[in-house]
Formats: structure tokens, C-alpha cells, sequence
């Protein structure tokens, strides 16, 4: 299983009871199925999964991957608070057809995780997996950083294939691809630092605007790839703009937002989180606009 290129964390749709709309994942995915992403992650953190229960998960995640074919990557986020939780999460989306995991730190008790924890956390996880893992981190939301010293750890481990690294610290990529094998894959987290983080040796991104604009990130993707450096910075600076509103500015409200207006019909975010201000949504659409991606 290749696992360079362009990934797409795809949102999961609740319906007006605020329940897992399984129709509406699979309608979505049959657009996104034929767009140009070397495949997709369910139940990431644009997939709302810190706000599901196990039961919802398992449900996403057969609906989702009876829409993605099999030339398509099928990565399912497991992470969980606790070691167990996160083993049980692991083994059940192998059951249900995961190609790869994507596991999140944990973060409740932030103190405690040291280097050592996360060792041997992520261990054993990667001993129970039926399926290759990917390590998953991401400070802005758990508050934790998984550190290169503790990636060159588990990169040792023959299941513990790469991972996601979704802070904006091109030196810290630089350190863990240094300090890893050559086949451990290291993937951006955001289309705003794909340009950087692939300069320095990452080998494509899972990317929250893949959702909205896939054919612009594989472009800027096999730009970079290919060493067309100018062309791939004066596309990198026309997605920044919209990757800054449909992640740090807005998140999965603007995410999901940006896909209403493209049709996709993704519902709602659900709560504790708001639908994106209506106020909000003649900047994004003028932001949309200049990629002729909003139908007429």
C-alpha cells in the first residue's frame, strides 16, 4: 500500500437528530471518489470522531468503506484517551476494512506524556494492529507534543509505518525525517505547510482542503514532487488563504461551510460546535471563487 500523496480527512454528516448520517457519507464519497486524492481518512479531527461513541464510529467507518473503492487508500483515526480503548478501536477498524490506522496522542493527562509513554503507548498499539499504523500528531488540539526523539523510537517498529505531523515546525519535520528510517513516511498535516514540509523530506499530506479543492493540493503535490519549485510556491500561496479559513480560523464549521457551498451536502458540525457565522459565508465563497470550484 502506497501511502505518498494527497489524502483527504473527510467530514462525518449527523442528520436533524444530530445521528451519523450514513447516506449522506456515502453520497459525499461518491463525489470525492472521483476526484484526483490518493484516498481518505474517516474519523479524523475534521471527522468530529472526539465527539462520537464507539457505536457511531463503527458506523462511519462500514458505510465509508463500502463507497471507497479498493485503489484507494482507506485510512480509519483510532485514537483514543487510553491505551486499551485505542487497541479495541485499532482491531475493530481492521475488522471493518481499514487499509492503515491513523492514532492520535492522547492528551487529557498532558503532564505525564513523556517520550517514554508514548512509546510505549504507540507499541502497543502497533503489537495488537492487524493493519499498518500511523502515528498522529497534532499539538494545537491535545496539547501534547510527539517529539522526534520518540519517533525515532517507534519508527524501529515493522508496524509503525509513517505518520501525520500537523504542527506548523518544518524544523521539527526536518528532525523526524533525519532521525527515521528511509521507507517511514512522513505526511503534512495542512495544505499551508505541504510546500515546506516536502522540501524537507515529507512525502504528501492529509489535507482538511483536499475536501474542498483535491485537484489544486495533488497539483501543488506533483509540483513539489517533480522540482517545479516556482510553479508549486505561486499555487501554495493561492491555497493558503483558503486553508487558513477552513482550519485555523474556522475548522471543521468552515470545512464543512466550504463543501455546503460546493454542494456536497455535509450537514451541520456538530455540538458544542456552531454551524460557521452567515456572516462568514460571502468571504469564503469569494475565496472559493477563484478556483471555479462552487457550481452556478
Amino acid at each position: 500500500m502506497n501511502l505518498a500523496g494527497v489524502f483527504a480527512p473527510i467530514p462525518t454528516p449527523f442528520d436533524d437528530r444530530d445521528r451519523v448520517d450514513t447516506a449522506r457519507l456515502k453520497s459525499a464519497l461518491g463525489k470525492w471518489v472521483k476526484r484526483s486524492c490518493s484516498g481518505f481518512v474517516v474519523l479524523g479531527s475534521n471527522g468530529e470522531a472526539a465527539l462520537m461513541d464507539d457505536f457511531e464510529c463503527d458506523q462511519a467507518i462500514v458505510a465509508a468503506r463500502e463507497a471507497v473503492p479498493r485503489d484507494k487508500a482507506f485510512i480509519v483515526g483510532t485514537g483514543r484517551e487510553s491505551t486499551q480503548a485505542a487497541v479495541k478501536a485499532t482491531k475493530r477498524a481492521a475488522e471493518h476494512g481499514a487499509d492503515a490506522v491513523l492514532v492520535r496522542t492522547p492528551g487529557f493527562f498532558k503532564s505525564q506524556m513523556t517520550n517514554d509513554v508514548f512509546v510505549r503507548h504507540y507499541t502497543a498499539v502497533a503489537d495488537a494492529s492487524p493493519v499498518p499504523v500511523l502515528l498522529y500528531n497534532f499539538t494545537a488540539v491535545t496539547g501534547v507534543n510527539l517529539q522526534p526523539a520518540a519517533v525515532a523510537r517507534l519508527a524501529t517498529h515493522p508496524n509503525i509505518v509513517g505518520m501525520k505531523e500537523s504542527g506548523g515546525d518544518v524544523a521539527q519535520v526536518a528532525d523526524l525525517v533525519s532521525l527515521t528510517p528511509d521507507d517511514f513516511i512522513v505526511l503534512a498535516g495542512a495544505a499551508a505547510t505541504l510546500y515546506p514540509m516536502m522540501c524537507v523530506g515529507a512525502v504528501g499530506g492529509i489535507l482538511a482542503l483536499a475536501n474542498v479543492l483535491p485537484d489544486p493540493c495533488v497539483q501543488l503535490y506533483e509540483l513539489t514532487k517533480a522540482g517545479r519549485h516556482a510553479e508549486a510556491i505561486a499555487l501554495q500561496r493561492q491555497l493558503v488563504p483558503v486553508a487558513r479559513l477552513l482550519g485555523a480560523t474556522h475548522g471543521v464549521p468552515g470545512l464543512k461551510a466550504a463543501l455546503n457551498l460546493l454542494g456536497y451536502d455535509v450537514g451541520l458540525p456538530r455540538p458544542p460546535l456552531m454551524p460557521l457565522p452567515e456572516s462568514i459565508l460571502p468571504a469564503l465563497r469569494e475565496a472559493l471563487a477563484q478556483f471555479e470550484e462552487i457550481p452556478a
